[in-house]
């Protein structure tokens, strides 16, 4: 048991019964677009942890008041902008209570006084409002620009002495007064460059050069860059610069479009700063293709210009360094990286070939062999036969010799290490990836799923919500964390995310009605929530798109296993495991969908049996 000094966030909903009571269903997905678009992004953005989701409730942990307090007034700042064209009785409204005090940790969860002042501060608190204790004030002083006002002691339930409390004024703070914040500092959003090209498929490139400049900007140590998961919840969404600006606490803003006909592209920029209104600098790029990475690197030296950023020498080499030459191998690598998302073998193929492609054009090409092991990580959950680990290994470590420092790579390595048995290299290679760009979804995802396989369901938990936050199409995650919040006894958790995972997986489903993998998992999220017909209607549709499967097949063997329908469970397990890798029947070690049928002596003697066979062939490379 540990004893430690913690700052600590509690939030509920304002008014949450009577909103579910109102519409249960758009409740809950308000709330749950909240948490994933802004509320754990902030909490992560400012170094916080969250320890528990409680239906309409979030308890997190930082090591800093000042972060805490900080995060606080960002989220309550932006649900007022997010609530401001919301009828007044259908808004979300938080409220929040910090204290700074002492808390006991055991299995990730934080418990004693410290915790519960943090909660009876919470329930003190205005709609919309933040209320702190006095040691919090006392901590944060004027550091933060923002003001406090005393309402007095209170008695608190369970609460012994009287307590000081303060509220936070939330007044936005002018731009001037952000930048004041740290003065060495120019806090700066990149809006999705707009795909001018008259067709939706090019997205990935307009989208690949926003994310480059994004990355670019990053690597300069005195910009504050609002990351890529936050910035892309504004895509395709008409939103005024200033007020865009005051939600996400930034002064200057970049905004642009990308057309490309033929050969030749057509890129145009704009920064703006919003605290007056100008636009500081403004260019057409009009080039061939090739010329692709010298406009990238002109916009972001002209943006260091107009905001007289001075550059270190080796932030002056990181952007100089192009990850490929090639602009037909960028372009494939691209198309990629956006095939890869979809999670399902066909496109997982389909995405290989397009890495291949990219690496047969550039053979020095690094983030490449990065994607061609995460694609051949992923197909061993249908193929193991067909993808020796050692291949996936050496792709993986090709990237690693090409660019050391390149955060895909040490992901994509940890994967193919945790796959072939070697899990304390994989954690040391997924921290390492983490620590070089901690919004990297692959490094989240496979550090969640690397923790979820050892039943280490607080630590998946917390690497599988920022997997859900970073990319909002990502139906995988909530899937999962539905599963593991089952796992750790938390109902309202795992209905959560029962709720969000169908929501996106439906969405899925509509885009790509030939996918197989919306409609497994979709299933999966139906049987946990109670819906057995439509968990079985689903279900039906999975096999029906894809009857061979494997992964189609263990899902639906967990949704009837929660439904309770033990025969057509275990017939599918027997159809399935004879083609399982060693690392897809460890996996059923700690998944608690299969709870239901892990005492049966059929599923027993199926899973020993597999094992021994896929251990044997493995071995033998046979």
């Amino acid at each position: 048991m540990e004893r430690r000094l913690s700052a600590i966030l509690a939030a509920d909903v304002v008014g949450y019964s009577r909103l579910m009571g109102i519409d249960e269903s758009g409740t809950l997905q308000a709330l749950n677009r909240h948490r994933c678009e802004l509320v754990d992004i902030r909490i992560s953005d400012y170094k916080g942890r969250i320890v528990k989701l409680t239906g309409d409730g979030i308890l997190a942990e930082f090591q800093s008041v000042v972060n805490a307090v900080a995060c606080a007034a960002e989220i309550q700042r932006s649900m007022a902008a997010r609530n401001e064209n919301v009828p007044k009785d259908e808004r979300v409204e938080f409220r929040i209570g910090i204290n700074l005090g002492d808390v006991v940790v055991e299995n990730g969860d934080i418990f004693g006084d410290g915790v519960n002042l943090a909660a009876r501060l919470e329930r003190i608190a205005a709609p919309g409002g933040i209320a702190v204790s006095a040691s919090v004030r006392d901590q944060v002083g004027s550091r933060l620009n923002l003001g406090f006002e005393f309402i007095g002691e209170h008695m608190l339930k369970n609460i012994r002495q009287p307590v000081q409390v303060y509220t936070v004024s939330l007044s936005p703070p002018s731009s001037a007064r952000l930048v004041a914040q740290n003065r060495n500092t120019c806090f700066i959003a990149v809006l999705p460059f707009t795909n001018m090209s008259g067709d939706a498929d090019q997205d990935y490139f307009s989208d690949g050069i926003t994310e480059d400049i994004i990355t670019d900007l990053s690597k300069i140590s005195s910009l504050h860059v609002v990351p890529r998961n936050t910035i892309f919840t504004y895509k395709g969404i008409s939103v005024k610069v200033k007020r865009l600006a005051q939600e996400l606490g930034v002064r200057y803003v970049l905004e642009g479009s990308v057309r490309i006909v033929g050969n030749r592209v057509r890129i145009s920029g704009q920064l703006i700063d919003t605290a007056n209104g100008d636009h500081l600098w403004a260019e057409r790029y009009d080039r061939d293709m090739t010329d692709i990475f010298a406009i990238q690197d002109e916009i972001t030296h002209a943006i260091v210009g107009q905001l007289k950023v001075r550059l270190l020498p080796e932030e002056k080499k990181a952007i100089a360094t192009e990850p490929t030459a090639n602009v037909e191998a960028y372009t494939y690598y691209l198309r990629g990286r956006q095939l890869s998302h979809t999670w399902t073998k066909s496109y997982l193929q389909l995405a290989r070939r397009m890495f291949c492609k990219a690496v047969e054009l550039d053979p020095d090409y690094a983030r490449a062999y990065a994607g061609i092991a995460d694609c051949d990580a992923a197909i061993r959950d249908w193929a193991p036969d067909d993808v020796p680990l050692r291949r996936i290994l050496e792709m993986s470590a090709r990237a690693l010799a090409l660019d050391p420092d390149l955060p895909e790579a040490h992901a994509s390595h940890g994967l193919a290490l945790h796959q072939s048995g070697y899990d304390d290299r994989a954690a040391a290679a997924f921290e390492r990836a983490l620590a070089l760009d901690p919004n990297l979804f692959e490094a989240n995802f496979h550090y969640a799923r690397f923790f979820f396989m050892h039943g280490n369901f607080a630590e998946s938990v917390q690497y599988f919500t920022r997997a859900a936050a970073i990319r909002p199409d990502d139906y995988v995650s909530p899937i999962h964390l539905m599963s593991a919040y089952r796992s750790l006894g938390r109902v309202l958790d795992t209905e959560n995310w029962a709720r969000l995972g169908l929501l996106r997986a439906e969405r899925a489903l509509n885009l790509n009605p030939e996918n197989s993998g919306p409609a497994h998992r979709g299933a999966l999220a139906l049987a946990h929530m109670g819906d057995a017909a439509r968990a079985r209607d689903w279900a039906d549709r999975a096999i029906a798109i894809d009857p061979d499967d494997i992964v189609a097949q263990y899902n639906l063997a967990c949704v009837y296993s929660v439904l309770g329908d033990v025969d057509q469970a275990i017939d599918l397990l027997q159809k399935l495991l004879p083609n399982s890798s060693v690392y897809h029947i460890k996996w059923f070690d700690n998944d608690s969908d299969l709870d239901n049928i892990r005492d049966d002596p059929r599923f027993r003697k199926l899973l020993t049996a597999a094992m021994t066979q896929r251990e044997r062939m493995e071995r033998t490379g046979s």
